[in-house]
């Protein structure tokens, strides 16, 4: 029946859920997160985290809903009952929405900006959830105090205590901000669809989590439409498919070092990083490419018939 809808009715039922969805459930849990933050209270934290679940869940109704066919491969080693560390790259808003919506993840929490935390209902929803919010000191400042160095990874690790009591997937976008082409032309990327990886916040994330983590879920985004701009695109129903590649890399596998003091581990890190950076732009790349191909050809088939 939803394939008899027009698209762009389908992008704006998808796109208004959405909204819907992050209001009510974003509220709860501020209202939870208040609640816990006064009281105290084991049971509060369960409901929070329930309460994170449903909106995960409608997520994902509203990406059915808006008529975009998603497309998963996740590793059988993947459990909802893990702890990982997923990186990605980063090309819309909506990344953390096609993320959150993922069946088999568990409990996705991000590593925020500082300023984030005064936003509306995201900020206030990751706070309540005890999300890491990232106040890292500048080199300038460790300069003048040396002891600053390692004070913004034993902070974090302290926020991130209560990631032990849930199964837990922490998510960091390795790039550091959403692609663009001016973005990409401005740094100089090697790759023409992805921007350079920051190795030092995924080394980061490793030191801070390596006594909680089971692995590295190294993740994939392609987005297949007609426009760019992939908000728009969805809410006008323009987005055909998504399609999300999650690979396992258990944490004996992973380079292991301090990336902060030791120059070899730096170096090490950077081409790891990079090599997997190089495999993924490969991989969009091959991605788009068959989908441009099948697109095409079903085009070449009608305008023969």
């Amino acid at each position: 029946m939803k394939s008899m809808l027009p698209k762009w009715f389908c992008g704006a039922v998808g796109a208004l859920y959405l909204i819907l969805n992050t209001v009510v459930w974003g509220l709860i849990i501020l209202i939870l997160g208040v609640l816990k933050w006064s009281i105290r209270m084991k049971l509060l934290s369960s409901l929070l985290h329930w309460a994170y679940h449903k909106w995960c869940v409608g997520n994902r109704v509203g990406l059915k809903l808006g008529g975009v066919s998603l497309r998963v491969t996740m590793p059988k080693e993947v459990s909802v009952n893990g702890w990982y560390l997923l990186i990605s790259n980063h090309i819309s808003w909506l990344d953390i929405v096609v993320l959150s919506a993922q069946e088999v993840l568990p409990a996705p929490k991000f590593f925020l900006k500082d300023e984030l935390k005064y936003v509306p209902l995201i900020g206030t929803g990751a706070w309540a959830l005890d999300m890491p919010f990232m106040k890292r000191a500048s080199k300038t400042e460790i300069a003048k105090n040396p002891k600053l160095k390692r004070m913004d990874v034993e902070r974090t690790k302290q926020s991130c205590q209560n990631f032990r009591h849930h199964p837990t997937t922490v998510i960091n976008f390795a790039e550091g901000t959403r692609f663009t082409q001016s973005k990409q032309q401005h740094q100089s990327s090697p790759y023409s669809n992805l921007l350079k990886p920051k190795a030092g916040g995924t080394a980061f994330a490793l030191d801070v989590l390596s006594s909680q983590i089971d692995g590295l879920l190294n993740t994939t985004l392609v987005y297949l439409g007609t426009e760019s701009h992939i908000c728009r695109a969805f809410m006008l129903g323009r987005l055909d498919a998504i399609t999300v590649v999650v690979e396992y890399t258990p944490m004996a596998q992973l380079p292991e070092g301090d990336y902060q003091t030791d120059k070899q581990y730096r170096i090490q890190f950077q081409a790891y990083m990079n090599a997997l950076w190089l495999e993924k732009s490969v991989r969009i790349a091959a991605i788009e490419d068959k989908y441009h191909t099948v697109s095409s050809d079903y085009e070449e088939e009608v305008g023969q018939l």
